[in-house]
């Protein structure tokens, strides 16, 4: 498993409300951070999104699956999310696979997730949830 990615992902899989201040330690001041849902710029736009990501779930956990170098200073990390949200599949656990592609120099300067948008918000909202279900039923 290439040195750097086993490092990146058991500090980020520590991370929490309160070590947020390890944030510094894996990402460049001018990081660009990418989702389906976020687009940020910079350190302290990383920080506060986590920070609001930490305040408003309970119980979050990744748990990394692999790592595939493609490159000397390039690589994806698969991973397995899984938090609690109160307003989100009635307070149950939400499991959300997904994978990070990470480009670094000796920190994380470009940082972009893939995952499915639908599995991670829409499908545990009460009315859409019951839709979207209907619509993958139909389709299969």
């Amino acid at each position: 498993m290439p040195a750097f990615l086993q490092h990146f992902a058991q500090t980020f899989s520590t991370l929490d409300a309160n070590r947020l201040d390890a944030l510094e330690a894996l990402y460049t001041p001018d990081v660009h951070f990418r989702d389906p849902l976020h687009s940020l710029n910079g350190l302290p736009a990383i920080r506060r999104y986590f920070g609001q990501m930490y305040a408003s779930v309970r119980d979050l956990h990744y748990e990394f699956q692999g790592f595939d170098e493609v490159g000397p200073d390039r690589g994806y990390l698969r991973w397995t999310l899984r938090f609690r949200h109160p307003r989100l599949a009635g307070g149950g656990v939400i499991q959300l696979e997904g994978c990070s592609y990470l480009r670094w120099h000796e920190r994380v300067y470009l940082h972009h997730d893939y995952f499915d948008a639908g599995a991670l918000l829409y499908e545990h909202l009460p009315l859409m949830g019951r839709l979207i279900a209907w619509l993958k039923q139909r389709l299969a």
